[in-house]
């Protein structure tokens, strides 16, 4: 143990008298912190914990492929090890010295570079401080191990000097050390997971970001761990006292053997994509950790107020603070500055009741068709359009779960979502007619995945509760029993009674689907939630309004599919026409949609629904006579049905309303606050307020004046990312 400890103390005197370590152990990456500090400006947000990933990176490469490799040479070349040679030790204690003078030597660095990311740059200090330093000490470990073996099994300085390289450069390009990893394309993605600092880089920003601790990062650690002992053993067994001991060139495939653990761990994330998809999501956090201030804007806040000229603060993804009128000097909130002047700044629009697995028409081949990747595309189309949450009423649960879960959790971009899962139904009942013609095995699995179909009372209590532990949002059940020539049969009040009382008492919100008034007045008893479509066959007394104004019940017409039915009914093509439409909706779909509304494979599906009792005239006098009692208005377009293509659903629906002579403020309100209300979460989205994530939509124009300046978008902000829309649908 003496000369272990004695090695280290000469070590760590001849390194601190060398000016060279000094400069590039604490003197070169202080230089790197403050450039990328300053390009990149850190001030602003999340950027910082970029620069910091950058900056210990380059040190700890620095400090172990050269402070440990290109050193060990120098003091074999320079006759130093020889002078060990004759003194009764082993090369353990100079290679153990080395990595410890290493640790010693670099930490300090951390600590100072930490500092300044908090005092200079108002980085919270780390939650996860100790994880964190935890991490990099295992790190400089492992490296200075790569560069003691590198320092084993080259001959001369020039020979290590350009092995050095063609290592250090590898992994300082192509770790995300010096470029983003959010810039490289997918192939390139992959390449990074074989290399040994992309792992540093990601977990130093997992801690800095989402303050995962070291079981997060396990991989990575028993990664460096491995590559530490094996590293130091072949180091320990090729070491070489003097310059004359030459080696063969087969032993430089040891370097092979030291980054074995990478390349498996590269292997295994490839096999599960963890890795690619922990970079998505690292990516995610740090495009929605900028500050900006958007100002000169009209603000539609939401719940009803507007600001004719006022600016919005965006800060680490949340909306930081309102101001009325020019709001303050960018540089004294450390803001970029995105000029509004003639624009509208709105809440982030939602659709509350959207069918995902329903494309809304007919591809040219149904080969194209996959739920989940079809699902992710129309999230992503939502958000094009400025709708930044929608509802799922009724699809597959697995998949609209696994869909929710990776979009909540940034590895995709596209709008937030709430899932009611399965439907609540009876056998026959509405909902039951879309599988009835699969064949028997695949018709089973899909009724399971998106119907329930209670027999009993306290089967539906236990369907009910077994979809709260499964994580839905809310419950949906149909009431309908149709009408004309789509008739099917109707829930019992008693298993729908059931449905809604344990609905209430798990904290669901109650989606009823409705038909008529005599649904109406059930749902109101059974004390629903949401009223979804009302009725398109005939007037709901005014006494029901009254009711659900009392209770606070919403009333969501979906007029958008009662116009869509009678187009389609019609063979009348021009929903499919609208501009944002045409920019979101697949071509395959567009036009294998266009076709089947002249296809004499669609006639019999368009006579059927012609005979269907929908008379606009009596769903837009109920949504007047809605709004007249002061019922809860939302919108809802019930997308995936037959010409309500996903995405610029909520514009049309308040188009719509508009026409029908609701106010245009009463359609935003609807679209935004009272929506997020309805969703239960009005504490994060649906208005302009500090503390709400900072889901904003910016148009050309007055949407209070003119409501189709809401299809005229500038801007979309998702959780304070800028979002850019023309690469939406590019996402792999």
């Amino acid at each position: 143990m003496k000369s272990y400890k004695a090695l280290i103390a000469i070590d760590l005197k001849l390194a601190l008298r060398n000016r060279s370590v000094i400069f590039f152990n604490y003197l070169f990456p202080l230089i790197f912190f403050f450039i990328f500090g300053q390009a990149m400006h850190a001030e602003r947000g999340a950027a910082i914990t970029m620069v910091i990933a950058m900056v210990l990176i380059i040190g700890i490469l620095g400090n172990g492929l050269m402070g440990a490799g290109i050193r060990a040479v120098q003091e074999r070349e320079a006759n130093i090890l020889r002078r060990y040679k004759v003194t009764p030790i082993t090369p353990a204690p100079l290679l153990i010295a080395s990595v410890v003078t290493g640790w010693i030597l670099y930490m300090p660095n951390v600590i100072l570079i930490l500092t300044l990311a908090h005092f200079l740059y108002g980085m919270p200090w780390p939650q996860s401080m100790g994880s964190i330093l935890i991490f990099i000490s295992v790190a400089i470990a492992g490296f200075r191990a790569i560069g003691l073996i590198l320092a084993s099994v080259v001959n001369s300085m020039q020979e290590s000097q350009l092995i050095v390289q063609l290592i250090y450069l590898p992994m300082l390009f192509l770790s995300g050390a010096t470029f983003p990893l959010s810039m490289f394309p997918p192939w390139l993605l992959v390449i990074t997971q074989f290399v040994p600092a992309s792992y540093m880089v990601t977990g130093i920003q997992g801690m800095l970001l989402r303050h995962e601790g070291l079981w997060a990062n396990r991989e990575s650690m028993l990664a460096l761990i491995l590559t530490t002992a094996v590293g130091l053993f072949i180091a320990y067994k090729l070491f070489r006292w003097e310059k004359e001991e030459k080696i063969r060139a087969s032993a430089k495939l040891w370097l092979l053997a030291v980054l074995a653990p990478f390349l498996l761990l590269g292997a295994w994330q490839i096999h599960t994509r963890s890795g690619i998809a922990k970079t998505k999501v690292l990516n995610r956090q740090l495009a929605r950790g900028d500050t900006y201030l958007i100002r000169g804007a009209r603000i539609f806040v939401g719940s009803g107020k507007v600001i004719e000229n006022g600016a919005v603060l965006v800060r680490a993804g949340k909306i930081a603070e309102v101001y009325e009128g020019a709001g303050p000097e960018p540089k004294s909130v450390n803001a970029e500055v995105v000029e509004a002047v003639g624009k509208t700044i709105l809440p982030g629009l939602i659709d509350v009741h959207v069918h995902l697995g329903a494309p809304g028409g007919f591809y040219t081949n149904t080969s194209m068709y996959d739920p989940r990747k079809n699902m992710l595309r129309e999230l992503a189309a939502y958000l094009y359009s400025g709708v930044t949450t929608v509802r799922s009423v009724g699809d597959g649960l697995d998949g609209v779960l696994k869909v929710r879960a990776t979009v909540d959790g940034g590895e995709a971009l596209g709008a937030e979502l709430f899932s009611c899962g399965p439907m609540f139904t009876t056998p026959g009942g509405h909902g039951t007619e879309y599988f009835k013609d699969l064949p028997p095995n695949i018709r089973a699995n899909a009724e399971k995945q998106s119907l329930r179909l209670p027999a009993s009372v306290d089967e539906a209590r236990q369907q009910v509760d077994d979809l709260k532990k499964r994580g839905v949002d809310c419950i949906k059940a149909i009431l309908d029993a149709g009408a004309g020539g789509r008739v099917f049969n109707r829930l019992d009040t008693g298993l729908f009674d059931a449905i809604a009382r344990q609905s209430h008492a798990d904290d669901l919100p109650l989606a009823v689907h409705t038909g008529d008034a005599r649904d109406v007045a059930d749902a109101v008893q059974a004390q629903a939630d949401s009223i979804e479509h009302g009725s398109f066959r005939e007037a709901i007394p005014d006494a029901l309004f009254e009711q659900m104004a009392k209770q606070g019940t919403f009333y969501d017409p979906t007029l958008s599919v009662g116009e869509a039915f009678k187009d389609f009914s019609a063979g009348n093509e021009r929903l499919l026409k609208r501009s944002l439409v045409q920019q979101v909706g697949p071509s395959e779909l567009l036009q294998g949609t266009e076709d089947a509304l002249s296809s004499k494979d669609t006639e019999a599906m368009r006579a059927d629904l012609a005979r269907y009792p929908i008379d606009m005239k009596v769903a837009i006098e109920n949504l007047k006579r809605a709004l007249q009692h002061g019922v809860l208005l939302v919108t809802g377009s019930d997308a995936g049905n037959f010409l309500v293509i996903h995405g610029p659903t909520v514009q049309h629906e308040m188009q719509l309303w508009v026409q029908a002579g609701i106010p245009p403020s009463v359609a935003l309100q609807a679209a935004t606050f009272n929506a997020a209300r309805l969703l239960r979460a009005e504490k994060k989205i649906g208005s302009i307020q500090p503390g709400n994530d900072a889901d904003l939509l910016v148009v050309d124009g007055n949407p209070l004046e003119d409501i189709t300046a809401t299809e005229r978008i500038s801007l979309v902000v998702f959780k304070g990312e800028r979002i850019d829309r023309t690469e939406l649908f590019n996402q792999r």
